[in-house]
């Protein structure tokens, strides 16, 4: 089934049915996405429209995007405001792997990658100025979009947490010292819970969970090889990127990683990406 994203649409992250629309390219040029996290060391991520970007419920989750050249996947890192439905403002790394460098602009299909294989376990990180009165925290290594977020303390019961448009999620009241087990839903309905995660601000913390089952270690490249060409690409021309997101927009204080707290499992043996694709569909926008 095809998907032509031409208008307005309801704020949801995209679903793993396949979508048609175009790519641009952009470079950080210093700055942080508006996810708060750090871009995967591939350097392969994107940036999506306000719709699709569904105030940073999009934020760790994948997407197959295919151009022109090639299939690569991406993770979504970032958020472009002016871009419409269908719109995917690609890292130049990315770009060059679907397509040509001076094309600027060039049309894709895209679809999500439900249970993505990840660089590692869930980690937790609570962001600079949380305290005992302020719980907030940013997620990666999440795979899928995350619905919801809640936590509680020793002794005490579990509260919600609010998603921000900078992808922390936030108690706002008093939750202790901790430590804390953290409970999160994706928008498939699986839920997993991490445990004695410590109030230690701006120290990235690898859990043993993950909502995919079979992810592996190994997995900061393509998954598809791209068809290499007879010809090499012509030098393409020094241009200015069209990319809206070129300048990204304000966010939290940056978030230093720091030591693992909590030691992740032993790498599961690596499986097919077929068999961590299962046949589902984003979460409706009700």
């Amino acid at each position: 089934m095809l998907l032509q994203n031409g208008g307005s649409a309801c704020a949801a992250p995209p679903s793993s049915d396949k979508h048609k629309g175009k790519a641009t390219f952009y470079d950080l040029g210093g700055t942080q996405g508006n996810c708060s996290i750090k871009p995967p060391a591939d350097d392969l991520y994107v940036a999506l429209g306000k719709s699709e970007y569904s105030g940073a419920r999009a934020c760790g989750s994948y997407l197959d995007v295919t151009g022109p050249n090639g299939k690569v996947r991406v993770k979504v890192f970032d958020s472009c405001p002016e871009c419409a439905v269908g719109h995917l403002d690609l890292s130049r790394t990315a770009f060059k792997k679907i397509g040509k460098e001076i094309d600027g602009i060039i049309p894709i299909t895209y679809r999500a990658v439900p249970n993505a294989p990840t660089p590692g376990p869930l980690s937790i990180t609570f962001v600079a100025g949380t305290s005992q009165y302020y719980w907030a925290v940013t997620i990666d290594n999440n795979a899928n979009p995350i619905k919801s977020v809640s936590a509680k303390g020793p002794g005490g019961s579990f509260r919600s947490a609010a998603l921000q448009d900078y992808n922390a999620w936030i108690i706002d009241g008093q939750m202790g010292n901790g430590p804390f087990q953290v409970k999160m839903t994706d928008i498939y309905g699986k839920t997993i819970t991490a445990k004695n995660i410590k109030l230690s601000p701006q120290k990235k913390q690898t859990t043993s969970v993950r909502f995919a089952i079979g992810t592996t270690t190994t997995v900061e490249e393509a998954p598809a090889p791209v068809k290499k060409k007879a010809t090499a690409s012509p030098k393409p021309k020094k241009v200015a990127s069209p990319s809206p997101s070129a300048v990204s927009s304000s966010v939290a204080a940056p978030l230093e990683e720091s030591t693992v707290t909590e030691a992740a499992p032993d790498a599961q043996a690596e499986v097919a990406l077929a068999a961590a694709e299962p046949e589902v569909k984003a979460a409706s926008c009700g």
